[in-house]
């Protein structure tokens, strides 16, 4: 079945804009904007291959909707110079890039993607909308997916359904009544998406709601009434249309060949080093540094196991001699702290690789090195901070051979992090990396070790498999190093992260890791103990408040209660229909409810107890006595460090229970902890790009900016203000940051 792929170029236009740093060339040019929409469409072509596309853009001018509302987007500010001066390239390079382009005088991109859609669901071809904008989800149907890549959300039917509580064909009426503020398009005054979805649920559509709008009460019933008159305008202006007349049809936007001459000139002026020299190698579009390779074709494979002294000595010699050594262990757990090696493996060179099998047993099992002797050997190398190695999560291996009394020295590259730094968004294990960069499918962990109840442990694969499996990670690593790290260098401030941020904290990641934290194993005892009683309790109070027994943690039996024996209202419903009983909706009927607000507690005090009074203790290493949790630091986008296996990062802080908990973390005997933060590192950023006088004088002042919004709020002196009190204003100039919506900030603090 054909596929077209539309991307909205407008809507990834201005988010690329103030998404992305200022990035300029020499000449002093804007170049950011370029650089973003270029790498999304690079990314949709690697993950959506299409036989057509287009990328399309809003034209200069006004179009059917100025004509009917002249407020129609008349809040948007004028586009700034330097996006403007940036759209001109931009069109040029995607066309040059192959893709045909589409900008229309007099119809909205919105409209065109509408017509093309509906024209290609006619066809039976599937349809991927690429956008930022909601409104567009009112085309989704069977074969159309709506496709967000900066949130990475992927919408069909049932997913607008479950993200707006109301499914495709009601997303217009949805829009109508709580309007569109980018578009300045005026719903309902105080109708936000909760009410819109509970007057749909209840009255079907629109058309029925304005019917019987006289039933629906309170001030928002009011503020319906008086609105009556605008909705069939607010309808027309949020309606896409499907059947605007275009210059072309689907059939027509099949993609071009490259513009090698015009990407050469373009890339050049623009100083994209990286895509410049994957124009001028003849690499295709998926090339460069967040998108596919061109496949390297048949893997060229020399490896070898190393069974007797000879062969150790010839590859130790190898490894000695080498500038760089791709290095990769095979253990006998994913957990750091309790794998014991089974075996390692080594490449200089691309397509040659030996693994060093020292713990196979299974019948019948070649006779192998004897490890301690091995480890013995081969320590000098391990050890060494001048024999330079690279390998794909080196502080795994690292954790490995530390069990083994051996401190892993020289790790100078590591393919994990360069990945990371390259491309924050995407997925950073060895399978995908081999298959994105360099066009080969490697052999997957369930070909050689199974999968499920009957998968096996390394050390009982057969030594061929094994030798297979094992040299070619390490050979692919090498492969990986020698592709990523030149892409690395040709961005000098992606480099210069790489160097002297990302592989600096890994040592120290190490280090966290291998000391672990102390806890108080009798104090969380007891406070389990106390939360089983106090959950005893609210499942009593919970059965008299419904009438009868069921299971708390049964949504399917909560939603009876609630919805059937109670007949409280439904706010929404989940993708298959029924109604949610999520977090969210509790907290909108825990206002005036007191079942909901109990079932809150107990959820709260539930996960504390499951999540951390019964499952740390659980958690302490037999042999150190410590919690011993995971750093990761190539997970979030945002560079922010992940923790795992437990993660101690989301002890909640808020609430007496969760503070006792962390009250469970504790010192050696001789020892404290010291607790250490930014002061508000997300306030001094926001000051320093906008700013503003107020903020940038509090800092320089040293002033405590949440107290002074606090202060100002209340109407107290700064002295005055309480620790709720500043944790509001806390909340609230941290939402503003974040563009959290009143409904958010109510739920944030309580309200």
């Amino acid at each position: 079945m054909p596929r077209l792929l539309l991307v909205d170029g407008s809507s990834y236009l201005y988010r690329a804009f103030h998404a992305l740093p200022d990035l300029r060339n020499t000449a002093g040019e804007p170049t950011g904007a370029i650089r973003g929409v270029l790498s999304m469409l690079r990314r949709l072509t690697a993950d959506y291959k299409a036989e057509y596309r287009a990328c399309v853009f809003d034209a200069k001018g006004k179009t059917f909707r100025d004509d009917l509302y002249p407020d129609y987007k008349a809040n948007r500010p004028p586009m700034p110079d330097d996006l403007r001066a940036q759209v001109a390239p931009l069109h040029e390079a995607i066309q040059a890039e192959g893709w045909p382009l589409l900008c229309i005088e007099g119809v909205e991109a919105d409209d065109v993607i509408g017509t093309l859609t509906h024209q290609a669901a006619e066809l039976g071809w599937e349809v991927v909308i690429s956008t930022g904008d909601k409104d567009l989800t009112q085309l989704v149907r069977p074969g159309v997916l709506w496709v967000n890549t900066m949130s990475e959300q992927v919408l069909d039917e049932a997913g607008v359904e479950a993200k707006f509580g109301v499914p495709p064909a009601r997303i217009i009426d949805y829009l109508t009544l709580v309007g569109d503020t980018v578009d300045n398009v005026p719903g309902v005054d105080k109708c936000g998406p909760k009410t819109a979805v509970k007057w749909l649920t209840q009255f079907g559509d629109l058309d029925t709601l304005v019917a019987r709008a006289d039933e629906v009460g309170g001030k928002v019933g009011e503020n319906l009434r008086k609105h009556l008159d605008f909705l069939p305008l607010g309808r027309q202006l949020v309606t896409v249309d499907t059947a605007v007349p275009l210059p072309v049809t689907p059939e027509g936007l099949s993609p071009a060949a490259r513009d090698r001459d015009r990407l050469t000139e373009l890339y050049g002026r623009l100083e994209f080093r990286s895509w410049l020299a994957d124009v001028e190698t003849d690499g295709g579009e998926e090339t460069g540094p967040a998108a596919d390779a061109a496949p390297e074709g048949e893997i060229e494979r020399h490896y070898v196991a190393i069974l007797d002294t000879a062969a150790l000595d010839d590859w130790l010699a190898r490894i000695e001699a080498a500038e760089l050594t791709a290095f990769d262990t095979e253990t006998t757990s994913l957990d750091p702290m309790q794998a014991r090696l089974v075996g390692m493996s080594f490449s200089v060179e691309p397509g040659h690789a030996a693994y060093l099998p020292l713990a196979h047993a299974y019948p019948d099992a070649p006779a192998q090195l004897a490890l301690d002797a091995v480890l013995d050997r081969l320590r000098p190398w391990l050890e060494s901070d001048t024999h330079r190695k690279v390998g794909q999560n080196l502080k795994y291996d690292a954790h490995v051979l530390a069990n083994h009394g051996i401190r892993l020295g020289g790790i100078a590259h590591d393919t994990l992090l360069e990945s990371y730094v390259l491309e924050s968004d995407r997925t950073r294990d060895m399978d995908s990396l081999a298959k994105r960069h360099l066009g080969l499918t490697t052999i997957p962990y369930t070909d050689v070790c199974g999968k499920g109840a009957k998968q096996i442990g390394f050390a009982e694969v057969a030594l061929e498999q094994a030798t297979e499996y094992a040299a070619e990670d390490a050979d692919v690593t090498l492969r990986l190093h020698r592709h990523l790290y030149p892409l690395l260098a040709a961005e000098p401030g992606l480099e210069a992260l790489y160097r002297e941020i990302e592989m600096p904290v890994l040592p120290v990641l190490l280090e966290m890791e291998t000391n672990g934290v102390l806890i108080n194993d009798f104090q969380l005892a007891s406070q389990s103990e106390e939360l089983g009683r106090r959950l005893h309790a609210l499942e009593q109070q919970a059965v008299e408040l419904a009438g009868q027994p069921f299971n708390l943690g049964s949504p399917k039996q909560l939603g009876e209660i609630l919805f059937g024996k109670l007949e409280l209202p439904v706010v929404k419903k989940t993708a298959k229909g029924q109604p949610s009983t999520d977090e969210e909706v509790l907290q909108k009927l825990a206002e005036d409810y007191p079942l909901p607000k109990l079932l809150l507690e107990y959820r709260m005090l539930s996960k504390l107890k499951s999540t951390y009074t019964d499952k740390l203790p659980l958690s302490v290493n037999p042999s150190t006595g410590r919690v011993h949790t995971s750093f990761s630091q190539a997970v979030a986008v945002t560079g922010r460090l992940a923790s795992s296996d437990p993660n101690l990062q989301n002890i909640p802080i808020r609430t007496e229970e969760g503070r006792r908990i962390r009250a469970a973390f504790i010192a050696p005997k001789g020892h404290r902890l010291v607790s250490a933060d930014y002061s508000q590192i997300e306030l001094r950023i926001m000051a320093h790009l906008s700013g503003d006088a107020g903020l940038l004088k509090a800092f320089a002042n040293g002033e405590d900016v949440h107290r002074a919004t606090a202060a100002e709020i209340f109407g107290l002196a700064p002295d005055e203000v309480g620790t709720e009190q500043r944790r509001y204003a806390k909340v609230i100039n941290f939402g503003l940051i974040y563009g959290m919506s009143a409904f958010g900030l109510a739920r944030e603090l309580g309200l």
